[in-house]
C-alpha cells in the first residue's frame, strides 16, 4: 500500500492577502509596517485576510531591505551551569520584550565551529552581538565589528576600540568574603577555583589571594577540574585527604561550592559551618536551598539585562564606550559562622 502524498506546504505572500483584501501590494506593507499611514478601512481588510490566509510578515526579508534585522545574537559557554542558563533566561525575555530576536551560540565546541557559528549571525545580518563567555576570540568579535554588527562584551579582560563592556567588579566582594571568613575564626583557607581561566574567575582568585596575603595568612588554591560541580567535589577529596585540612573556603562561583559542600560533609563528616565555613559566588538558585543555605554574592542579572536592552535601542554608539560597572550583592545565609 502506497503511503498518501503529503500536501506541499508553501508561505502566504503579502500578494495573496492583497488579493484577498481587494487592496494593493502597497497597503499590505503599510498596515504591518509601525507609524505607516493607512485607512482603518483598509487595515480591517488587511487584518481580516492574513488571519483567514495564516499570513505572517517576513521580518527576516524586511530587514534585508531595510537593513535591520533585530536579531541579536547571544555568544555563550558552559549553557547547561545554572548562572549561564538563568542570565541567558532573563536576557532573552528582556530583549524579546523589546522586539529583538535572540539566536544563541554555543561556544563550548571547537573553535572552527564557533567560527562558523559567528559567521552565520553576519550572513543573517544580525544588528547586534553579546559576548556571555570569556571566549571567543578578539578576532572573531573584531569581524562582527568590521560586518557592522553592535557588540557588547560581558566580563572580558581585553578592551577594543568599539564593543560595550560590562563589568562586574567582585574585588570589594572578594575582600569581604576573606573577611567574614576571618571574622569567624578560619585560619586555613582554601579557594576553590577552576580550570577554566576566565577573567571573571582569574579575577577573583587574584583579588581573595591580595586580601589574604594584606592579612599575613597564605591560602592555597586548588583547581580540579571545569567550573562544575564534580570539580568542586573533587577538590574537597584533595583537599581533606591531607593531614593540613581547611576550616574555611572560598568559592569561586556557587557551583563549585554546592560539590564541595557535600563531599565535606558525607564523604568526610565535616559539619558546616562548626568544622567548615564557605562562602560562594554568583548566587544560582541551588545556593537557597535548605541542604546548602549558602552565603555568597549575588550577580545582579536582572540589572545587567536591563543595561544591554538599552544600549541595543540607542540611535547612536559612541567609538570608545566607557566601561559599565555592577557590583555584587552580598546575600547572608547559614554556612559561615556568625562573628
Amino acid at each position: 500500500m502506497t503511503e498518501p502524498m503529503r500536501e506541499s506546504r508553501t508561505f502566504v505572500s503579502a500578494q495573496k492577502v492583497a488579493q484577498r483584501a481587494g487592496v494593493s501590494r502597497s497597503a499590505v506593507s503599510r498596515t504591518f509596517t509601525d507609524g505607516a499611514s493607512v485607512s482603518e478601512e483598509t487595515r480591517r481588510k488587511v487584518m481580516q485576510a492574513a488571519e483567514e490566509l495564516g499570513y505572517h510578515v517576513n521580518h527576516l526579508a524586511r530587514g534585508l531591505i531595510n537593513d535591520r534585522s533585530n536579531i541579536v545574537c547571544l555568544v555563550a559557554a558552559d549553557m547547561a551551569s545554572p548562572f549561564q542558563a538563568r542570565m541567558l533566561e532573563v536576557l532573552s525575555r528582556r530583549l524579546q520584550e523589546v522586539n529583538k530576536v535572540t539566536m544563541v551560540i554555543n561556544t563550548s565546541g571547537d573553535n572552527d565551529s564557533v567560527a562558523q557559528a559567528l559567521r552565520q549571525t553576519i550572513n543573517y545580518r544580525a544588528d547586534a552581538t553579546v559576548v556571555l563567555s570569556g571566549t571567543p576570540a578578539a578576532s572573531l568579535i573584531d569581524t562582527c565589528i568590521a560586518n557592522g554588527q553592535h557588540v557588547i562584551l560581558i566580563n572580558r579582560d581585553d578592551h577594543p576600540d568599539g564593543p560595550d563592556n560590562l563589568m562586574l567588579d567582585s574585588v570589594a566582594a572578594v575582600h569581604e568574603a576573606f573577611f567574614l571568613l576571618q571574622r569567624a575564626g578560619c585560619r586555613k583557607i582554601a579557594v576553590i577555583s577552576s580550570q577554566a581561566g576566565t577573567p571573571s574567575i582569574r579575577g577573583r582568585e587574584v583579588a581573595f589571594t591580595a586580601a589574604a596575603k594584606a592579612a599575613g595568612m597564605d591560602v592555597t588554591i586548588t583547581r580540579a577540574g571545569p567550573t562544575a560541580y564534580q570539580s568542586g567535589v573533587e577538590a574537597a577529596r584533595q583537599l581533606f585527604a591531607r593531614q593540613d585540612q581547611p576550616d574555611g573556603a572560598f568559592c569561586v562561583t556557587d557551583l563549585l561550592a554546592c560539590g564541595f559542600m557535600d563531599a565535606a560533609r558525607y564523604e568526610f563528616g565535616m559539619r558546616i559551618p562548626e568544622d567548615l565555613c564557605v562562602v560562594g559566588h554568583d548566587d544560582i538558585e541551588q545556593a537557597g536551598w535548605e541542604s546548602f543555605n549558602l552565603t555568597t554574592f549575588r550577580q545582579p542579572i536582572d540589572q545587567m539585562a536591563e543595561q544591554i536592552s538599552a544600549l541595543l535601542l540607542r540611535e547612536t554608539i559612541p567609538l570608545r564606550p566607557q566601561p559599565i560597572t555592577f557590583q555584587p550583592v552580598p546575600v547572608w545565609r547559614k554556612s559561615v559562622r556568625p562573628r
